[in-house]
This record gives C-alpha cells, structure tokens and sequence, in this order.
C-alpha cells in the first residue's frame, strides 16, 4: 500500500498542508488531483511551488485514473489530494482502490459557495458532494472531517445529522 493520505481540501496544495500534514504524515510525494487546476499553467506552477520537500504531481481525473496503480504499485508513499469528493468518486468508480494506512478520507476545507449547506468549521458541502460521501463512505472509507491533525474531528454519521436538521 503506497497511498500513505487520502484528502478532500478546496485548496489543493498549500502551507497548512506542507506544515502540519506531512510533518504528521511523512510522504515521498503527492498526487494532486483536479481537473480545472491541471489545466492552467499558473495555478499549477503556484501549487507546485508551494512544497519543497518532495515531487508533486498535478492531474485532472482522467490522467489520475490511468497513473494511480503505477502510484499504488510503488514502495514510496503518496498523499492524494482532491479539491471536491465528487473526483474521489470518479476514480473509485474507474477501479481504483483509495484505500490508505489510516483507512481515513480526511476532509480539510470546504468553503461555503451557492447551494452548499454548512457542516462543520470552514467545511460546506453541495448535494452532489452529498452523494459522493455517500459513495465514499458505502465503499467502507472512514470519512474524517478534520482540518489539522491535531483539530477535532466528526466522521460522515456526524455530518449526515448536521444536513438533516
């Protein structure tokens, strides 16, 4: 098993993520995935600069679903991160199995946007996120909605409730 972190996070790459996460969680790499951030250049570059310490790959979905069982296949360790669960999803369903060494889908920042229904600090979710939690979480991943390692956490039962009030 080489997918060491497996993380939803509306920024993709970031500080927090270098500073806390991999310091918690030591990687050989990360495999970023989102299909609008793949495509442009400028944004890509910005993310990539932002980790110093190990190689970063930047895909849309379609790449990821033909490079993770290379990824997975390896001895090193990987993050894979997905600005929206929904491109989780979609992998899961091409066959590729996100299971990791927590056997956790963390979720990290989520921003309020149009249609989306607060559930936790900073973590809002629409109803197609909805559906893919749903699917995420029938697959048997363990979905842990925490910011920092050392924040508290809620899991998908949690969440649910807070839709459902």
């Amino acid at each position: 098993m080489t997918i060491s972190f497996v993380r939803i996070d509306d920024r993709v790459i970031h500080g927090q993520l270098m500073t806390r996460w991999a310091k918690e969680l030591p990687c050989d790499g990360i495999v970023a995935i989102d299909d609008a951030v793949a495509a442009d250049p400028l944004l890509s570059q910005v993310m990539k600069g932002a980790v110093t310490d190990v190689k970063v790959w930047l895909f849309d979905a379609d790449t990821a679903i033909s490079k993770l069982p290379k990824v997975i296949a390896s001895d090193k360790k990987y993050f894979v991160i997905a600005k929206s669960p929904v491109t989780l999803q979609r992998i899961s369903e091409a066959g590729i199995d996100l299971s990791n060494l927590n056997g956790k889908i963390n979720v990290g920042p989520m921003s309020a946007r149009e249609g989306t229904t607060t559930i936790g600090n900073n973590q809002s979710v629409n109803p197609d996120e909805v559906s893919a939690f749903e699917y995420l979480s029938q697959l048997g991943h363990q979905i842990d909605f925490r910011l920092v390692p050392d924040a508290s956490a809620y899991n998908w039962d949690t969440a649910q409730k807070k839709l459902n009030k």
